[in-house]
């Protein structure tokens, strides 16, 4: 597949060396204190073959405290935004005219990457395509997981629009990219769109071509015009959210394949799901919420979180 040239040099993000740069950066970042890694202590819940990687959260005392200060801005009619102007010591690198790459300040997840627009948009806006095209000059030179929470019911934090992305596998010796990608090997398709039947809430899903990855540009225009097909497979595009962006959601993608699913809610009693929830990796406060999850099984969570199917 070739590329279009003039929109190739749109990429400003240079091939083979965003690695190096998030090392670098990560290195910096520690040592100044920008970077404020958040601890984890992790288990695998089996639930019908499925190994949910779920992380406890042994001190989130800073991005508590960094949440109640974004509150306390909000009341007093201040918008606060972590990314206008940004963290210079966060920066990792330029990847397009419209998009940059910063190091995810509470980060769980080593090596967590925010894909975040330059000038402000909302975080429940549709993605785009400049959107993808950073996803994919990103995905060039990452194998990971890209995620996208769409709105805050769907997990989001911050309402400056940013996509996400993680190396997989997700955890030390996982041989899967992310838990529930074995149940992925069930969908059925209807042309390029598809669903995992194995999946207890509505979901679409598409596989991408495995040569995508060579021209980001070629990758963006394509994934566009699935994501718009995915969103009216499961019932998020019409008439109405086509002047309204306001719908909620989580995206995910890798080299392999894409997949959306709609919210009807962010938390499952205590427990908040986000875009990693969805792929089968659960996050928890305390051993208190580790024992709601186990009693109530994590698919049945994200059930709950998720929109009935039938």
């Amino acid at each position: 597949m070739t590329g279009n040239k003039l929109f190739d040099r749109e990429i400003l993000l240079q091939p083979g060396t965003l690695w190096a740069r998030i090392k670098e950066q990560t290195k910096h970042g520690l040592e100044c204190g920008a970077l404020q890694s958040i601890k984890t202590d992790y288990e695998f819940v089996e639930e019908n073959g499925i190994n949910f990687l779920v992380r406890v959260l042994s001190n989130l005392t800073r991005k508590d405290e960094a949440k109640n200060k974004q509150d306390k801005a909000a009341k007093k009619g201040k918008d606060f935004n972590p990314f206008l102007p940004y963290e210079e010591d966060l920066f990792v690198a330029d990847i397009s005219p419209t998009h940059l790459c910063l190091l995810n300040k509470f980060n769980v997840v080593e090596n967590h990457l925010l894909i975040v627009t330059r000038e402000f948009e909302e975080q429940d806006n549709l993605l785009n395509y400049q959107d993808f095209q950073a996803m994919w000059a990103c995905l060039r030179e990452i194998d990971g997981l890209v995620f996208y929470n769409g709105g805050k019911i769907a997990g989001a934090s911050q309402r400056h629009k940013h996509l996400q992305i993680v190396p997989t596998p997700l955890a030390p010796n996982q041989t899967e990219s992310i838990p529930i990608a074995p149940l992925f090997a069930s969908a059925v398709f209807n042309g390029d769109v598809g669903r995992v039947p194995y999946l207890p809430f509505v979901n679409g899903f598409s596989l991408f071509d495995s040569d995508l990855i060579n021209s980001p540009n070629d990758a963006a225009q394509i994934t566009l015009e699935r994501y718009y097909k995915l969103l009216k497979a499961v019932d998020l595009l019409n008439e109405d959210t086509e002047n309204n962006d306001a719908i909620a959601y989580n995206f995910l993608a890798t080299r392999k394949w894409m997949f959306i699913v709609p919210r009807s809610q962010e938390h499952f009693e205590s427990i908040s799901v986000n875009s990693l929830g969805i792929a089968g990796a659960l996050l928890v406060r305390n051993q208190e919420q580790m024992q709601i999850l186990k009693d109530c099984k994590p698919m049945g969570i994200l059930k709950q979180v998720g929109v009935s199917d039938g």
